[in-house]
Protein backbone atom coordinates (compact mmCIF):
# COMPACT_ATOMS: atom_id res chain seq x y z
CA UNK A 1 0.00 0.00 0.00
CA UNK A 2 1.76 3.49 -1.10
CA UNK A 3 1.15 7.13 -0.83
CA UNK A 4 1.89 9.99 -3.26
CA UNK A 5 2.50 13.05 -2.00
CA UNK A 6 2.96 16.43 -4.21
CA UNK A 7 4.39 19.86 -3.01
CA UNK A 8 4.16 22.29 -5.69
CA UNK A 9 6.17 25.28 -5.17
CA UNK A 10 7.59 28.53 -6.15
CA UNK A 11 11.12 27.23 -6.93
CA UNK A 12 10.26 23.15 -7.41
CA UNK A 13 7.55 20.42 -7.87
CA UNK A 14 8.41 17.78 -5.42
CA UNK A 15 6.75 14.49 -5.24
CA UNK A 16 7.23 11.43 -2.85
CA UNK A 17 6.58 7.63 -2.40
CA UNK A 18 5.58 6.48 1.01
CA UNK A 19 5.21 3.10 2.48
CA UNK A 20 1.81 3.10 4.02
CA UNK A 21 2.33 0.44 6.62
CA UNK A 22 5.79 1.73 7.17
CA UNK A 23 5.30 4.75 7.06
CA UNK A 24 9.15 5.02 5.46
CA UNK A 25 9.42 7.66 2.36
CA UNK A 26 10.71 5.01 -0.69
CA UNK A 27 11.45 7.51 -2.89
CA UNK A 28 11.73 11.72 -3.23
CA UNK A 29 12.26 13.64 -6.70
CA UNK A 30 11.82 17.34 -7.51
CA UNK A 31 12.05 19.42 -10.50
CA UNK A 32 13.62 21.40 -12.12
CA UNK A 33 16.82 20.99 -11.04
CA UNK A 34 17.48 24.61 -11.39
CA UNK A 35 15.23 27.37 -9.38
CA UNK A 36 11.77 27.01 -11.30
CA UNK A 37 11.97 30.82 -13.69
CA UNK A 38 9.42 33.79 -12.44
CA UNK A 39 7.92 35.34 -14.54
CA UNK A 40 8.40 39.58 -13.74
CA UNK A 41 7.26 41.84 -15.99
CA UNK A 42 6.60 44.76 -13.95
CA UNK A 43 8.49 45.48 -10.51
CA UNK A 44 6.56 43.96 -7.91
CA UNK A 45 4.94 41.32 -9.97
CA UNK A 46 5.67 37.61 -9.76
CA UNK A 47 3.96 35.06 -12.11
CA UNK A 48 4.56 31.31 -13.41
CA UNK A 49 3.15 29.61 -15.99
CA UNK A 50 0.40 26.50 -14.39
CA UNK A 51 1.46 24.52 -17.06
CA UNK A 52 4.95 24.59 -16.41
CA UNK A 53 4.06 23.41 -12.53
CA UNK A 54 2.00 19.99 -14.26
CA UNK A 55 5.40 19.30 -16.22
CA UNK A 56 7.63 19.14 -13.35
CA UNK A 57 4.97 16.89 -11.49
CA UNK A 58 5.06 14.63 -14.45
CA UNK A 59 9.09 14.68 -13.96
CA UNK A 60 9.15 14.14 -10.54
CA UNK A 61 6.40 11.59 -10.94
CA UNK A 62 8.43 9.26 -13.32
CA UNK A 63 11.46 9.93 -11.52
CA UNK A 64 9.66 8.27 -8.37
CA UNK A 65 8.09 5.51 -9.64
CA UNK A 66 11.55 4.51 -11.84
CA UNK A 67 13.62 4.98 -8.45
CA UNK A 68 11.08 2.50 -6.41
CA UNK A 69 10.00 0.25 -8.35
CA UNK A 70 6.50 0.89 -7.75
CA UNK A 71 3.93 0.68 -10.40
CA UNK A 72 1.44 3.36 -10.27
CA UNK A 73 -1.56 1.07 -9.88
CA UNK A 74 0.35 -0.04 -6.45
CA UNK A 75 -0.45 3.49 -5.32
CA UNK A 76 -3.43 4.10 -2.89
CA UNK A 77 -4.16 7.69 -2.40
CA UNK A 78 -2.62 11.22 -3.63
CA UNK A 79 -1.91 14.46 -1.50
CA UNK A 80 -0.88 17.48 -2.73
CA UNK A 81 0.83 20.74 -0.80
CA UNK A 82 1.14 24.05 -2.36
CA UNK A 83 2.80 27.68 -2.76
CA UNK A 84 -0.21 29.85 -0.87
CA UNK A 85 -2.27 32.97 -2.40
CA UNK A 86 -1.61 32.41 -5.87
CA UNK A 87 -4.57 32.53 -8.73
CA UNK A 88 -4.99 30.64 -11.52
CA UNK A 89 -7.78 31.52 -14.10
CA UNK A 90 -9.61 28.94 -16.00
CA UNK A 91 -12.29 29.10 -18.60
CA UNK A 92 -15.20 26.82 -18.91
CA UNK A 93 -12.63 24.44 -21.15
CA UNK A 94 -10.64 24.32 -17.94
CA UNK A 95 -8.21 26.43 -20.46
CA UNK A 96 -5.92 28.60 -18.59
CA UNK A 97 -6.44 32.55 -18.96
CA UNK A 98 -3.57 34.20 -18.19
CA UNK A 99 -0.04 33.24 -16.05
CA UNK A 100 -1.24 32.74 -12.05
CA UNK A 101 -0.33 35.62 -10.39
CA UNK A 102 1.85 34.27 -7.50
CA UNK A 103 2.74 34.36 -3.92
CA UNK A 104 5.23 37.43 -4.10
CA UNK A 105 3.64 39.28 -6.49
CA UNK A 106 2.77 42.47 -4.82
CA UNK A 107 0.60 43.96 -7.73
CA UNK A 108 -2.61 43.62 -5.22
CA UNK A 109 -1.32 45.71 -2.18
CA UNK A 110 -3.17 49.02 -2.70
CA UNK A 111 -6.37 47.08 -3.54
CA UNK A 112 -6.28 45.31 -0.50
CA UNK A 113 -5.76 48.39 1.35
CA UNK A 114 -8.32 50.45 0.34
CA UNK A 115 -10.70 47.40 1.10
CA UNK A 116 -9.43 47.10 4.79
CA UNK A 117 -10.16 51.16 5.05
CA UNK A 118 -13.13 51.16 3.24
CA UNK A 119 -14.75 48.34 4.89
CA UNK A 120 -13.57 49.10 7.79
CA UNK A 121 -10.81 47.71 9.91
CA UNK A 122 -12.82 45.90 12.84
CA UNK A 123 -15.40 44.46 10.09
CA UNK A 124 -12.33 42.82 8.37
CA UNK A 125 -10.67 41.67 10.96
CA UNK A 126 -13.38 40.25 13.22
CA UNK A 127 -14.80 38.45 9.82
CA UNK A 128 -11.96 37.50 7.80
CA UNK A 129 -9.08 37.39 10.55
CA UNK A 130 -7.07 39.59 8.76
CA UNK A 131 -6.47 42.76 6.00
CA UNK A 132 -7.77 41.79 2.50
CA UNK A 133 -3.77 42.86 1.96
CA UNK A 134 -2.43 41.05 -0.76
CA UNK A 135 -3.93 37.92 -0.89
CA UNK A 136 -6.42 35.87 -4.03
CA UNK A 137 -9.26 37.95 -3.74
CA UNK A 138 -7.39 41.70 -3.94
CA UNK A 139 -5.01 39.94 -6.85
CA UNK A 140 -8.82 38.88 -8.30
CA UNK A 141 -9.94 42.49 -8.20
CA UNK A 142 -6.59 43.69 -10.09
CA UNK A 143 -7.72 41.29 -12.65
CA UNK A 144 -10.97 42.71 -13.09
CA UNK A 145 -9.83 46.06 -13.36
CA UNK A 146 -6.82 46.01 -15.73
CA UNK A 147 -7.52 43.13 -17.47
CA UNK A 148 -11.75 43.40 -18.05
CA UNK A 149 -11.22 41.00 -20.99
CA UNK A 150 -9.67 37.85 -18.98
CA UNK A 151 -12.15 38.48 -16.46
CA UNK A 152 -15.12 38.09 -18.26
CA UNK A 153 -13.64 34.63 -19.32
CA UNK A 154 -12.92 33.53 -16.11
CA UNK A 155 -15.27 30.00 -15.84
CA UNK A 156 -13.30 29.44 -12.25
CA UNK A 157 -10.42 31.07 -10.10
CA UNK A 158 -8.12 28.52 -7.80
CA UNK A 159 -5.45 28.35 -5.60
CA UNK A 160 -2.21 26.74 -7.42
CA UNK A 161 -3.39 22.92 -5.44
CA UNK A 162 -6.83 23.33 -6.84
CA UNK A 163 -5.02 23.71 -10.30
CA UNK A 164 -3.04 20.65 -9.68
CA UNK A 165 -6.10 18.54 -8.41
CA UNK A 166 -8.08 19.62 -11.75
CA UNK A 167 -5.16 18.19 -14.34
CA UNK A 168 -5.48 15.19 -12.40
CA UNK A 169 -8.93 14.79 -12.20
CA UNK A 170 -10.96 16.88 -14.48
CA UNK A 171 -12.97 18.23 -11.28
CA UNK A 172 -12.97 21.93 -10.01
CA UNK A 173 -13.02 22.34 -5.90
CA UNK A 174 -11.21 23.71 -2.78
CA UNK A 175 -11.42 24.24 0.49
CA UNK A 176 -12.60 26.39 3.63
CA UNK A 177 -8.64 26.17 4.51
CA UNK A 178 -7.75 27.14 0.89
CA UNK A 179 -10.58 29.99 0.74
CA UNK A 180 -9.01 31.46 3.96
CA UNK A 181 -5.50 32.00 2.67
CA UNK A 182 -7.20 33.99 -0.27
CA UNK A 183 -9.59 36.01 1.89
CA UNK A 184 -12.43 34.16 0.67
CA UNK A 185 -13.80 32.84 3.98
CA UNK A 186 -15.92 34.62 6.31
CA UNK A 187 -15.12 33.15 9.72
CA UNK A 188 -17.46 35.06 11.98
CA UNK A 189 -20.63 33.69 9.43
CA UNK A 190 -19.01 30.34 8.23
CA UNK A 191 -19.50 31.03 4.93
CA UNK A 192 -17.65 32.74 1.42
CA UNK A 193 -17.19 36.03 2.58
CA UNK A 194 -19.75 37.48 0.29
CA UNK A 195 -19.12 41.08 1.87
CA UNK A 196 -15.79 41.26 0.27
CA UNK A 197 -17.00 39.94 -2.95
CA UNK A 198 -19.37 42.59 -3.38
CA UNK A 199 -17.13 44.98 -2.17
CA UNK A 200 -14.56 44.11 -4.94
CA UNK A 201 -17.51 43.23 -7.13
CA UNK A 202 -16.44 39.43 -7.83
CA UNK A 203 -18.97 37.02 -8.63
CA UNK A 204 -19.48 34.29 -6.33
CA UNK A 205 -19.91 31.73 -8.78
CA UNK A 206 -16.08 31.58 -9.59
CA UNK A 207 -15.65 30.38 -6.20
CA UNK A 208 -15.33 26.30 -6.86
CA UNK A 209 -17.16 23.93 -4.88
CA UNK A 210 -16.22 23.04 -1.10
CA UNK A 211 -14.52 19.74 -0.07
CA UNK A 212 -13.19 19.02 3.34
CA UNK A 213 -9.41 18.72 3.66
CA UNK A 214 -8.77 14.84 4.52
CA UNK A 215 -11.87 13.17 1.54
CA UNK A 216 -12.01 12.31 -1.70
CA UNK A 217 -11.38 15.37 -4.08
CA UNK A 218 -11.94 13.67 -7.20
CA UNK A 219 -9.67 10.82 -8.80
CA UNK A 220 -7.22 10.72 -11.60
CA UNK A 221 -8.78 10.49 -15.24
CA UNK A 222 -7.85 8.86 -17.78
CA UNK A 223 -6.09 11.38 -19.65
CA UNK A 224 -4.02 12.02 -16.44
CA UNK A 225 -3.22 8.31 -15.27
CA UNK A 226 -1.42 7.93 -18.96
CA UNK A 227 0.18 11.17 -18.52
CA UNK A 228 1.46 10.17 -15.39
CA UNK A 229 1.72 6.15 -15.50
CA UNK A 230 -0.76 6.22 -12.46
CA UNK A 231 -4.01 4.17 -12.50
CA UNK A 232 -7.30 5.51 -13.73
CA UNK A 233 -9.10 6.30 -10.11
CA UNK A 234 -6.66 6.90 -7.90
CA UNK A 235 -8.25 9.08 -5.13
CA UNK A 236 -6.77 12.80 -4.31
CA UNK A 237 -7.79 13.18 -0.64
CA UNK A 238 -5.98 15.51 0.88
CA UNK A 239 -4.91 19.27 0.20
CA UNK A 240 -3.24 22.00 1.88
CA UNK A 241 -1.25 25.21 1.51
CA UNK A 242 2.45 24.87 2.22
CA UNK A 243 2.46 26.05 5.64
CA UNK A 244 -0.27 24.62 6.84
CA UNK A 245 0.66 21.39 5.34
CA UNK A 246 4.34 21.70 6.70
CA UNK A 247 2.39 21.68 10.38
CA UNK A 248 0.65 18.75 9.35
CA UNK A 249 4.42 17.01 8.51
CA UNK A 250 5.35 17.68 12.02
CA UNK A 251 2.03 16.74 13.46
CA UNK A 252 1.48 20.08 14.57
CA UNK A 253 -2.92 19.77 15.16
CA UNK A 254 -3.77 21.05 18.41
CA UNK A 255 -3.88 24.20 20.00
CA UNK A 256 -0.37 25.32 21.59
CA UNK A 257 1.58 23.23 19.43
CA UNK A 258 4.15 25.46 16.94
CA UNK A 259 5.34 24.72 13.71
CA UNK A 260 8.72 26.25 12.01
CA UNK A 261 10.53 26.75 8.93
CA UNK A 262 13.89 28.97 8.63
CA UNK A 263 15.40 28.93 5.38
CA UNK A 264 15.67 32.53 3.01
CA UNK A 265 12.21 33.36 5.24
CA UNK A 266 10.97 31.96 8.40
CA UNK A 267 8.02 31.61 9.64
CA UNK A 268 6.61 30.39 12.93
CA UNK A 269 3.19 28.73 12.64
CA UNK A 270 0.73 28.45 15.42
CA UNK A 271 -2.44 26.31 15.96
CA UNK A 272 -5.22 28.26 18.19
CA UNK A 273 -8.09 26.63 19.30
CA UNK A 274 -10.47 30.09 19.36
CA UNK A 275 -11.18 33.07 16.78
CA UNK A 276 -8.93 35.45 17.58
CA UNK A 277 -6.75 37.89 15.79
CA UNK A 278 -4.02 40.59 16.04
CA UNK A 279 -5.82 43.54 15.78
CA UNK A 280 -2.77 45.29 13.98
CA UNK A 281 -2.63 42.27 11.48
CA UNK A 282 0.77 41.48 11.86
CA UNK A 283 0.22 37.89 11.88
CA UNK A 284 -2.27 36.40 9.28
CA UNK A 285 -5.01 33.64 10.48
CA UNK A 286 -6.31 30.68 8.09
CA UNK A 287 -8.09 27.95 8.98
CA UNK A 288 -6.04 25.00 10.04
CA UNK A 289 -5.73 21.54 8.21
CA UNK A 290 -8.13 20.02 10.80
CA UNK A 291 -10.57 23.16 11.03
CA UNK A 292 -14.25 22.61 11.20
CA UNK A 293 -17.82 24.20 12.07
CA UNK A 294 -17.51 21.81 15.74
CA UNK A 295 -13.60 22.49 16.29
CA UNK A 296 -12.02 25.35 15.44
CA UNK A 297 -8.64 25.19 14.53
CA UNK A 298 -6.58 28.16 13.33
CA UNK A 299 -2.85 28.73 11.99
CA UNK A 300 -1.34 31.82 12.98
CA UNK A 301 1.43 32.49 10.47
CA UNK A 302 4.08 34.60 11.57
CA UNK A 303 6.65 35.48 8.46
CA UNK A 304 9.87 36.89 8.30
CA UNK A 305 11.23 37.72 5.35
CA UNK A 306 15.06 38.04 6.37
CA UNK A 307 15.50 35.11 7.61
CA UNK A 308 18.56 32.48 5.83
CA UNK A 309 19.27 35.36 3.46
CA UNK A 310 20.75 37.30 6.11
CA UNK A 311 22.64 34.20 7.13
CA UNK A 312 23.57 33.72 3.49
CA UNK A 313 24.41 37.51 2.88
CA UNK A 314 27.03 37.70 5.51
CA UNK A 315 29.15 34.21 4.58
CA UNK A 316 29.40 35.92 1.12
CA UNK A 317 30.38 39.67 1.82
CA UNK A 318 31.67 39.49 6.05
CA UNK A 319 32.87 35.88 6.77
CA UNK A 320 36.26 35.11 5.32
CA UNK A 321 35.95 33.90 1.81
CA UNK A 322 35.29 30.12 1.46
CA UNK A 323 34.03 29.15 4.33
CA UNK A 324 31.49 26.68 5.45
CA UNK A 325 28.59 27.82 7.34
CA UNK A 326 29.76 25.02 10.03
CA UNK A 327 32.89 27.16 10.69
CA UNK A 328 31.04 30.15 10.66
CA UNK A 329 29.12 28.23 13.27
CA UNK A 330 32.47 27.85 14.99
CA UNK A 331 33.46 31.70 14.53
CA UNK A 332 30.26 33.07 16.24
CA UNK A 333 30.25 30.34 19.22
CA UNK A 334 34.01 32.17 20.10
CA UNK A 335 31.39 35.39 21.28
CA UNK A 336 29.37 35.53 24.13
CA UNK A 337 25.67 35.69 24.18
CA UNK A 338 24.62 39.45 23.11
CA UNK A 339 27.72 39.51 20.86
CA UNK A 340 29.48 42.19 23.28
CA UNK A 341 26.66 44.36 22.36
CA UNK A 342 26.30 44.30 18.95
CA UNK A 343 22.87 44.56 17.05
CA UNK A 344 21.70 43.42 13.84
CA UNK A 345 17.74 44.01 12.44
CA UNK A 346 17.52 41.63 9.83
CA UNK A 347 14.75 42.79 8.06
CA UNK A 348 16.54 43.97 4.47
CA UNK A 349 14.28 41.22 2.53
CA UNK A 350 11.55 43.78 1.89
CA UNK A 351 8.81 45.33 3.78
CA UNK A 352 7.70 42.64 6.76
CA UNK A 353 3.78 42.29 7.59
CA UNK A 354 5.12 41.53 11.86
CA UNK A 355 6.65 45.35 11.45
CA UNK A 356 3.02 46.58 9.84
CA UNK A 357 4.60 46.86 6.28
CA UNK A 358 7.39 48.91 7.14
CA UNK A 359 10.41 48.90 5.04
CA UNK A 360 13.00 49.74 7.39
CA UNK A 361 15.75 47.09 6.11
CA UNK A 362 19.01 45.42 7.77
CA UNK A 363 21.07 47.58 10.39
CA UNK A 364 23.74 46.93 12.45
CA UNK A 365 23.76 48.49 15.66
CA UNK A 366 26.30 49.28 18.41
CA UNK A 367 29.83 48.70 16.37
CA UNK A 368 32.63 49.42 17.95
CA UNK A 369 35.72 49.09 15.44
CA UNK A 370 37.95 48.69 18.55
CA UNK A 371 36.07 45.81 20.23
CA UNK A 372 34.29 43.72 17.46
CA UNK A 373 35.30 41.89 14.50
CA UNK A 374 34.06 39.55 12.02
CA UNK A 375 33.02 37.10 14.36
CA UNK A 376 30.60 39.27 16.61
CA UNK A 377 29.03 39.95 12.92
CA UNK A 378 28.06 36.30 11.88
CA UNK A 379 26.73 35.84 15.43
CA UNK A 380 24.55 38.84 15.40
CA UNK A 381 23.23 38.14 12.44
CA UNK A 382 21.64 34.96 13.53
CA UNK A 383 20.98 36.41 17.72
CA UNK A 384 19.10 38.93 15.14
CA UNK A 385 17.26 36.52 12.84
CA UNK A 386 16.08 34.90 16.27
CA UNK A 387 15.24 37.99 18.16
CA UNK A 388 12.99 38.56 14.86
CA UNK A 389 11.45 35.20 15.80
CA UNK A 390 10.71 36.25 19.58
CA UNK A 391 9.16 39.16 18.48
CA UNK A 392 6.65 37.29 16.53
CA UNK A 393 5.99 34.76 19.24
CA UNK A 394 5.36 37.09 21.61
CA UNK A 395 2.44 38.47 19.19
CA UNK A 396 1.08 34.60 18.77
CA UNK A 397 1.08 35.01 22.70
CA UNK A 398 -1.00 37.92 23.22
CA UNK A 399 -2.99 36.25 20.82
CA UNK A 400 -3.80 33.21 23.41
CA UNK A 401 -1.27 31.06 21.75
CA UNK A 402 1.78 29.79 24.58
CA UNK A 403 4.73 29.24 22.41
CA UNK A 404 6.38 25.83 24.92
CA UNK A 405 7.51 23.43 22.29
CA UNK A 406 8.32 24.13 18.80
CA UNK A 407 8.28 21.39 15.63
CA UNK A 408 10.89 21.94 13.06
CA UNK A 409 12.54 19.92 10.54
CA UNK A 410 16.21 19.27 10.42
CA UNK A 411 16.97 21.99 7.70
CA UNK A 412 18.38 25.05 7.03
CA UNK A 413 19.14 27.36 9.93
CA UNK A 414 18.10 25.19 13.06
CA UNK A 415 21.18 23.22 11.50
CA UNK A 416 22.82 25.99 13.20
CA UNK A 417 23.68 25.27 16.99
CA UNK A 418 23.95 29.24 17.69
CA UNK A 419 20.42 29.30 16.07
CA UNK A 420 18.98 27.05 17.71
CA UNK A 421 20.34 27.61 21.31
CA UNK A 422 19.65 31.11 20.91
CA UNK A 423 15.71 30.35 20.30
CA UNK A 424 15.50 27.77 22.33
CA UNK A 425 17.36 30.39 25.31
CA UNK A 426 15.11 33.14 24.72
CA UNK A 427 11.76 31.52 24.43
CA UNK A 428 12.11 29.20 27.23
CA UNK A 429 10.68 26.75 24.39
CA UNK A 430 11.89 23.49 24.00
CA UNK A 431 13.20 22.86 20.37
CA UNK A 432 12.20 19.02 18.80
CA UNK A 433 14.05 18.51 15.17
CA UNK A 434 12.35 16.01 12.44
CA UNK A 435 12.88 14.25 9.32
CA UNK A 436 10.16 15.21 7.32
CA UNK A 437 9.33 16.98 4.28
CA UNK A 438 6.00 18.53 2.67
CA UNK A 439 6.05 16.11 0.29
CA UNK A 440 6.01 13.45 2.70
CA UNK A 441 3.53 15.12 4.80
CA UNK A 442 1.02 15.43 2.01
CA UNK A 443 1.43 11.58 1.18
CA UNK A 444 0.57 10.71 4.36
CA UNK A 445 -2.17 13.82 4.97
CA UNK A 446 -3.78 11.90 1.49
CA UNK A 447 -3.53 8.66 4.41
CA UNK A 448 -5.43 10.15 6.87
CA UNK A 449 -8.05 11.58 3.91
CA UNK A 450 -8.60 7.72 2.07
CA UNK A 451 -9.02 6.73 5.69
CA UNK A 452 -6.00 4.50 5.81
CA UNK A 453 -4.70 6.38 8.94
CA UNK A 454 -7.29 6.66 11.73
CA UNK A 455 -6.02 9.87 12.45
CA UNK A 456 -2.85 12.14 12.82
CA UNK A 457 -1.66 9.84 15.78
CA UNK A 458 -1.39 6.99 13.75
CA UNK A 459 -0.34 8.71 10.08
CA UNK A 460 2.86 10.19 11.92
CA UNK A 461 3.37 7.13 14.89
CA UNK A 462 6.92 6.69 12.26
CA UNK A 463 7.76 10.49 12.67
CA UNK A 464 11.58 10.20 13.38
CA UNK A 465 12.60 12.66 15.94
CA UNK A 466 16.27 13.80 15.13
CA UNK A 467 17.06 15.84 18.11
CA UNK A 468 15.86 17.33 21.07
CA UNK A 469 16.91 21.40 22.00
CA UNK A 470 16.25 22.12 25.71
CA UNK A 471 16.30 26.17 26.83
CA UNK A 472 19.28 26.93 28.77
CA UNK A 473 18.16 27.85 32.26
CA UNK A 474 21.46 29.18 33.28
CA UNK A 475 21.58 32.07 30.32
CA UNK A 476 17.95 32.46 29.67
CA UNK A 477 18.92 36.07 31.97
CA UNK A 478 21.77 36.86 29.27
CA UNK A 479 19.50 36.23 26.85
CA UNK A 480 16.44 38.02 27.69
CA UNK A 481 18.78 41.00 28.38
CA UNK A 482 20.25 40.55 24.48
CA UNK A 483 16.94 40.80 23.42
CA UNK A 484 15.73 43.61 25.18
CA UNK A 485 18.36 45.81 23.87
CA UNK A 486 17.60 44.29 20.23
CA UNK A 487 13.89 45.22 20.78
CA UNK A 488 14.70 48.66 22.20
CA UNK A 489 16.93 49.03 18.82
CA UNK A 490 14.80 47.83 16.84
CA UNK A 491 11.40 50.27 18.29
CA UNK A 492 13.62 53.55 17.85
CA UNK A 493 14.52 52.27 14.36
CA UNK A 494 10.66 52.00 13.63
CA UNK A 495 9.83 55.33 15.24
CA UNK A 496 12.52 57.57 13.13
Amino acid sequence: MYLLGYDIGSSSVKASLVNAESGKCLSSAFFPKTEAPIIAVKQGWAEQDPESWWENLKLATAAILTDSGVSGAEINAIGISYQMHGLVCVDKNQHVLRPAIIWCDSRAVPYGQRAFEELGQEKCLAHLLNSPGNFTASKLAWVKENEPNIYEQIDKIMLPGDYIAMRLSGEICTTVSGLSEGMFWDFKEGQIADFLLKYYGLDASLIPNIRPTFAEQGRVNATAAAELGLKEGTPITYRAGDQPNNALSLNVFNPGEIASTAGTSGVVYGVNGSVNYDPKSRVNTFAHVNHSTEQTRLGVLLCINGTGILNSWVRRVIAPEGISYNEMNALASQVPIGCAGVSILPFGNGAERMLENKEINCSIRGLNFNVHDKRHIVRAAQEGIVFSFKYGIDIMEQMGIPVQKIHAGHANMFLSPIFRDTLAGVTGAVIELYDTDGSVGAAKGAGIGAGIYRDNNEAFATLEKLEVIEPNQSKHQEYLEAYARWKHRLEKSMAD
